[in-house]
């Protein structure tokens, strides 16, 4: 295989931020742009705001959390533009949080509850709802394919996502809901999906790297010490909240929600 080029600035895309930017998630684009700067790659940042035609020469796209409606509307204009899939075809990665995620499969459930299509990207479907809502901390410990440290992040959602045998998870649920059977997110080819907020790529760097080497190739280590100090601490307190949880709940048979320990 070829070695990457790094002669041309990788374009990192955040699409409809407007619509697609709860709890932080335009700053995934930053953090992409800003460790490929901190390592002397270029990188350039392309906003595409709602209500205009999404950039279609761009290495990265990236598409936050959003309300129902949001959502819906965001999902309409790119499947009506194809800009995203193409690109996809040719060979561009594609990082979707929450609602993001939820567009990239097949279908979601839309306002009023009626399902609305999606970009079909990764081979998932959300057509189920979480009762209570699942709010909280989430702890994924990576499926071993993806060879990453243990991630953490914020979730915040009402659907259920079922993959399908194309897309594998990104991981399995140590504390949290996640996709709601024991994994969270998806991975397909270059296409991600997960429902960790934070911004999942703040707290999970190795995330954001992993994405950044399909393009410019191994990486030379950043010194994310910080970061992973915090991470840590949050997991431990995380943890300990989710035991302390699940001994209160000893006689439930119910899988425990996320929204019942948020931290």
């Amino acid at each position: 295989m070829a070695e990457p080029d790094r002669s041309s600035a990788v374009r990192v895309a955040l699409l409809y931020p407007e619509l697609l930017g709860t709890y932080g998630d335009r700053g995934n684009a930053r953090v992409l742009v800003q460790r490929l700067a901190w390592r002397g790659v270029p990188a350039e940042l392309v906003e595409a705001p709602w209500g205009e035609p999404a950039p279609a020469s761009c290495d990265i796209y990236v598409l936050g959390g959003g309300e129902d409606s949001p959502q819906a509307s965001a999902a309409a204009a790119l499947i009506a533009e194809g800009v995203v899939n193409r690109a996809v075809d040719d060979g561009a990665a594609v990082l979707g949080v929450c609602a993001g995620f939820q567009i990239l499969g097949h279908s979601f459930f839309g306002p009023g509850g009626a399902a609305r299509p999606g970009l079909g990207l990764l081979d998932c479907t959300t057509a189920r709802r979480a009762s209570p809502r699942i709010v909280g901390e989430i702890l994924v410990e990576p499926n071993p394919e993806v060879g990453l440290p243990a991630l953490s992040g914020y979730e915040n959602h009402a659907g259920l996502t079922d993959l399908g045998p194309r897309a594998v998870p990104l991981g399995r649920v140590d504390v949290g809901v996640g996709n709601g059977d024991g994994t969270e997110g998806a991975l397909e080819g270059r296409v991600v999906g997960t429902y960790l907020h934070g911004p999942v790529l703040a707290r999970n760097p190795a995330l954001a790297d992993l994405i950044l080497s399909w393009f410019v190739g191994e990486l030379e280590p950043l010194d994310d010490s910080e970061i992973t100090d915090l991470r840590e601490e949050r997991a431990r307190r995380s943890v300990r909240r989710w035991r302390r949880y699940r001994r209160r709940r000893m006689s439930s048979t119910a899988r425990p929600r996320a929204a019942n320990f948020s931290v």
